[in-house]
């Protein structure tokens, strides 16, 4: 681990001065979400937990809703999604997986948008079925739910980020610079 927060300190202190090891952002934490719906079938829902369990390899923890809604038929307290937050080795792996097996296997695949990173040096994915990661490969086609994986740095910026997540080898889409 030290060995490669060096070399990110290294590949980024020219490009922003950084005058200690301990200035140049480093991923905190990975954060995957998916929300259940009005899916009230009990099976489902622990075919949902389940799944996520083997994706991140931590068990999912149930969010409730905040506050009841008339509209949607939601109550308060109800269970509308599951979440993952994942740090250390747990995170190292997850990101390992899903930057060299599961971002390949998607369809049409040709890079992820710089945009996507906002203001505060974190990064938010959509991901449309949970069936490209390899655990899952097994299952029925009925079944497919989305994710949400949100990549917390320590970024101060957007510009450190995007060197940062560059460097882990996420892969960003270049930009064209237009004149």
């Amino acid at each position: 681990m030290k060995a490669k927060f060096a070399a990110i300190y290294d590949s980024l202190k020219d490009t922003f001065g950084y005058a200690n090891t301990m200035q140049s952002p480093r991923i905190d934490k990975v954060i995957i979400s998916t929300g259940t719906g009005k899916i009230d079938d009990k099976k489902k829902l622990e075919l949902i937990q389940d799944r996520l369990a083997k994706i991140t390899g931590q068990k999912a923890s149930p969010r409730a809703a905040r506050q009841s809604i008339a509209s949607f038929k939601l109550r308060e307290g109800d269970i509308i999604g599951y979440q993952v937050t994942l740090r250390g080795q747990r995170m190292q792996h997850f990101l390992d997986k899903l930057i060299h097996i599961a971002i390949p296997q998607t369809r049409d695949f040709r890079g992820l948008n710089t945009t996507a990173i906002d203001e505060m040096g974190n990064i938010t994915l959509g991901i449309k079925e949970h069936s490209i990661f390899p655990e899952t490969s097994d299952e029925e086609l009925s079944n497919v739910f989305g994710l949400a994986i949100t990549i917390v740095t320590t970024a101060t910026t957007k510009e450190e980020a995007e060197a940062l997540l560059r460097h882990i080898g996420l892969p960003l889409k270049k930009v064209e610079v237009t004149e």
